[in-house]
């Protein structure tokens, strides 16, 4: 890890250093003047230069150190997560949010933005918190009665029953790839791995992602599996023609998000995709009996609980984790809370907004591995994708009545055909507030997603 730290650190300067050579600002005014781009190529360079503004912010030396700290802090948090020791942590933690803050603080002189905003524009190009509180105070405000009226709406129903195991990893592994092939994942350009923690990666040409398997639970892994398809899907269906340059890439994380969580969350947990999927799921593990029928599964994929460890949470429980981890994240860059304060202040939250309290600190603010890997300003993106997946979906109906039909016998083109020409192929040709209104007709709204939740868990 130390020597990987190293060379880490060795390739960021060396494209620190290609990113502040002196002819670029000549080059930009140079191609701003030409009136004869059209509005791929202005939008191209709008993003170019956006890239530049971040990476010309930071100071060699600072780039360097902060790498560093990342790869330190990361293997601290291997080492201390599973032995409950928050502690052993802390001071590479303190490290890192140290040079955290410089970072912010460089970057936000820069972009003209808060230093928070400066972190979350990595991620969310132009994301505010003049946008995502709205957003985010109206859902809190409502999520503890919600969670409360879909766990008294579960406990009016039949319990549903769980298949019983075991379900060999080959087994699940065949269906995970039957199923990917069905909504459109081409083998071709991809392939399906294990890792500890579930990802995608690659490039749209060559795109990868990752599950990890157990063997008492195949849910667990498929929806992972169906998960990482949907962003799979979405690097797949990048326009072609700007493959490798800035305008070409996915919207931020947030529209990536939205890709796939609409996929395992809006399509893949819905009765639709269920009455499709479970004759294939019973084929694969030769399962038999009610336990197996289309909605004894849908009913097993929305069940609501108090979870502790966000992902493993449910559709409803999930933003609250997300909101909590967001007004943590703030406070610490904000200097507004001490790291030393953090297990207590993680566990209130919990509290509040879930109404459990987690019993030790490997279930509380150990769980996540993104603070200690620097990912600082990543957390909104979670639920703001929730939200778009919720409003695109809706959107796609509407514009589409044979998508839900469709679904339902296994037929995915008509949705992805729609995804495609209104969120795929538009790149960053667009911010991502502009894709969402084109898609949909309107801003994103928290009422929609609310409005998905209660007809799904509380009907």
């Amino acid at each position: 890890a130390p020597a990987r730290a190293e060379q880490l650190a060795a390739l960021k300067l060396v494209g620190h250093e290609l990113m502040n050579a002196a002819e670029l600002p000549d080059h930009f005014a140079a191609a701003a003047a030409q009136n004869d781009l059209d509005p791929w190529q202005r939008a191209n360079l709008v993003e170019m230069r956006r890239q530049w503004r971040h990476a010309t912010a930071v100071p060699a030396d600072l780039v360097a150190a902060h790498t560093r700290a990342c790869l330190a802090c990361e293997m601290a948090w291997r080492r201390a997560r599973p032995a409950n020791d928050y502690a052993a942590v802390l001071p590479a933690l303190s490290a890192l949010l140290a040079l955290v803050r410089d970072v912010a603080a460089a970057k936000a002189a820069a972009l003209g933005k808060s230093p928070y905003e400066a972190l979350l524009d990595e991620y969310e190009p132009d994301g505010s918190v003049a946008m995502i509180d709205p957003l985010f105070e109206r859902l809190g405000a409502s999520l503890p009665g919600l969670i409360e009226d879909a766990l008294a709406a579960q406990a009016r129903r039949p319990v549903p029953l769980v298949p019983a195991g075991p379900f060999p990893i080959a087994a699940q592994r065949r269906a995970g790839e039957r199923l990917m092939a069905a909504l459109g994942f081409d083998f071709a350009h991809g392939r399906l791995d294990i890792s500890l923690h579930p990802f995608c990666g690659g490039t749209p040409d060559d795109v990868r992602i990752t599950t990890r398997y157990d063997e008492a639970d195949f849910g667990r892994a498929l929806m992972g599996v169906l998960h990482e398809t949907g962003h799979a899907l979405y690097e797949r269906g990048l326009p072609m023609a700007w493959r490798r340059q800035p305008v070409g890439a996915a919207r931020g994380m947030s529209l990536h998000e939205s890709q796939s969580l609409l996929v395992e969350m809006q399509v893949c947990r819905s009765r639709e995709f269920l009455d499709f999927a479970a004759p294939l799921l019973r084929e694969s593990f030769g399962g038999r009996g009610p336990a197996w029928e289309a909605e004894n599964l849908y009913r097993l994929n929305t069940r609501v609980a108090r979870s502790l460890i966000r992902v493993d949470a449910d559709e409803v429980t999930y933003p609250a984790h997300v909101i909590l981890r967001y007004r943590l994240e703030r406070a610490l860059i904000d200097g507004a809370l001490d790291l030393a304060e953090l297990p207590a202040a993680w566990n209130a939250g919990m509290k509040e907004l879930l109404g459990v309290t987690p019993p030790d600190d490997r279930q509380g603010c150990l769980q996540d591995q993104h603070w200690y890997d620097g990912a600082w300003g990543y957390f909104p993106t979670y639920t703001l994708g929730a939200m778009t997946a919720a409003q695109l979906f809706a959107a796609a109906k509407r514009a589409d009545p044979a998508i839900l039909p469709g679904i339902a016998r296994g037929e995915f083109a008509p949705l992805f055909a729609w995804l495609k020409t209104n969120v795929h192929a538009k790149g960053s040709r667009f911010s991502t507030a502009e894709i969402i209104a084109q898609a949909s007709g309107g801003p994103l709204d928290a009422a929609l997603y609310e409005r998905h939740l209660r007809t799904r868990y509380l009907a």
